[in-house]
């Protein structure tokens, strides 16, 4: 097997992640990243090999994602535990800490939650998610910045020392 398409497989769990985020909707998020992989198999000759394929499939998916967004327009947020599970499992105080969170992601909008989830759940450098959504860095900074103002705000009267564990590993 190719470098590539080891490095392309290594890749498909962080992208299908990622693009569960963008929708909430497993389904979506599959042909998003479908979407995606053909697209780099197809344009597999633009890849630079002394550059980043991780980089360069979350820009191109998010580049799909863009493109989706402006033909259909947004679909319906789905409830993560109904949408894997087909029911709502019994919460504990952990679960229901990760609803609250979950649920206020949710909320922000598109640019902050995308550069949000990139940055603190996929690992990219703010330098990396500026290529990957074709915006200067200090757009990446403000965006995550607010993101994180917004999200405290969000959680309000929720904000136990749990929570502001959880958000300070946001920041």
């Amino acid at each position: 097997m190719s470098t590539f398409l080891s490095e392309l497989e290594q890749c498909i769990p962080a992208l299908r992640r990622y693009a569960f985020t963008l929708f909430f909707n497993q389904e979506e998020a599959d042909d998003l990243v479908q979407d995606c992989l053909e697209h780099a198999l197809n344009k597999q000759s633009l890849w630079k090999p002394d550059t980043s394929l991780r980089a360069w499939l979350f820009t191109m998916q998010h580049n799909l994602y863009i493109n989706q967004l402006r033909k259909q327009g947004r679909q319906p947020i789905m409830d993560v535990e109904t949408e894997f599970l087909g029911h709502r499992l019994e919460p504990d105080k952990s679960d229901i800490l990760m609803d609250d969170i979950n649920r206020c992601i949710q909320q922000l909008p598109d640019e902050q939650r995308q550069v949000l989830l990139l940055v603190t759940v996929e690992g990219f450098t703010y330098q990396q998610v500026a290529k990957i959504i074709a915006s200067p860095v200090g757009t990446v900074m403000s965006r995550l910045s607010r993101a994180r103002n917004t999200l405290q705000i969000l959680m309000g009267d929720n904000s136990t020392p749990a929570t502001t564990s959880i958000l300070r590993t946001i920041k």
